[in-house]
This record gives structure tokens, C-alpha cells and sequence, in this order.
């Protein structure tokens, strides 16, 4: 069961990495619903640039094969301290993420009347809490 789990997590971790790296280089698909809005305004409240996207890319795929070293799939690597701090890293700030701001993300926001907010508590924050309990599951 752990490695359905895992697999699942690692799949989506790569998916939203590589479409982070699509929007960087000016994909439009989903960008509509991915920014939180400014309250009573369809404004977002930032515009991501392409270096930051990028960045985030990166940090996805890492956090993804900080998974596939923790369970254990790459023969040549063995579980170590640093990718046991790099799970509990990743499922802290996973975690963080679905709970959120209690502004504009997670499970507790205020700002609930956009296409972000609904996507953000149907989608993104239980994907987030899921993240999180796969980097917990794998650390036991």
C-alpha cells in the first residue's frame, strides 16, 4: 500500500513540476486558477515571474526524489540523515501549505470567493495534506 502511495505522490510531484516549468516558458493552460485574487477584486496579489517559477520547478522535482531516496527505490542510495530531514522538511512545509495563511490558502482562508479559493480547497490543499502524509508515512 505504502508504494501505491508513494508512486502516486511522486507522479503528481513530477506532473506539477513540469507544469510549472510550462508556465515559465508562457503556458497559459490552468493559470487562471492557480493565483490567489485580491479581496472583492479578480486581481491577483502577485505576478509570478519566470525565475521564481523555475525555482519552484526545481524545488518540486527535489522534493520528489527526496521520496523516491526515502522509500527506498534506488538500490545505489540508502536512506540517510539527510533525506530523513529532507522528508521531515518537505512534510512540514506540505503541511503548512494545507493549513495555510489563513488568508488566501490552505483549509482555514477568509478570501473564498474566487476560482483560486474553490480549486485551492477542493484540489490544492487536500493534494498538499496528502503530500504531507507521504513523507510522514515513509519516515516510520
Amino acid at each position: 500500500m505504502t508504494t501505491v502511495i508513494t508512486f502516486i505522490a511522486i507522479g503528481l510531484l513530477w506532473f506539477i513540476s513540469v507544469l510549472h516549468i510550462y508556465w515559465a516558458f508562457g503556458g497559459r493552460w490552468g493559470t487562471a486558477a492557480v493565483i490567489p485574487v485580491k479581496k472583492g477584486e479578480q486581481q491577483p496579489i502577485f505576478k509570478p515571474r519566470k525565475f521564481g517559477t523555475i525555482l519552484v520547478a526545481v524545488l518540486i522535482l527535489l522534493a520528489s526524489f527526496i521520496l523516491i531516496f526515502q522509500a527506498g527505490y534506488l538500490v545505489s542510495f540508502q536512506v540517510n540523515t539527510i533525506t530523513n530531514i529532507g522528508s521531515i522538511i518537505c512534510a512540514i512545509v506540505f503541511m503548512i501549505r494545507a493549513i495555510g495563511d489563513f488568508n488566501y490558502l490552505g483549509f482555514f482562508k477568509k478570501i473564498k470567493h474566487s476560482q483560486f479559493a474553490r480549486f485551492d480547497t477542493l484540489i490544492y490543499s487536500p493534494l498538499c495534506l496528502y503530500l504531507g502524509f507521504t513523507y510522514i508515512i515513509l519516515l516510520f
